[in-house]
């Protein structure tokens, strides 16, 4: 009767050491997506701030301008038939 609960006792040690494992584990991988995801989205903002930087620098006048406004500019030049080709000319083939 000692052995069988010495050997249950052996049994929960090692049961609980694998779910402290499985645990970690899991904290890691959760980590993991949070840091990839953070990621992309600290690779999205960089490349809108400096586009929006690239527009201010090449145009100064739309720092002054409200984003209804800048928008609306923006919708109205990137409906213009030779913006849209350049757009087109200068923007990679998708696969496919």
């Amino acid at each position: 009767m000692d052995q069988k609960i010495e050997k249950l006792k052996q049994e929960k040690t090692e049961t609980e050491q694998k779910l402290a494992q499985y645990q970690r584990r899991k904290a890691r991988l959760e980590n993991r997506i949070r840091y990839l995801s953070d990621g992309e989205r600290k690779k999205r903002n960089h490349r809108l701030i400096t586009r929006g930087a690239a527009v201010e620098s090449i145009v100064p006048a739309v720092k002054g301008m409200g984003e209804p406004d800048f928008f609306s500019l923006m919708d109205r030049v990137f409906s213009l038939p030779e913006v849209r080709k350049l757009v087109k000319d200068a923007t990679p083939e998708e696969a496919g």
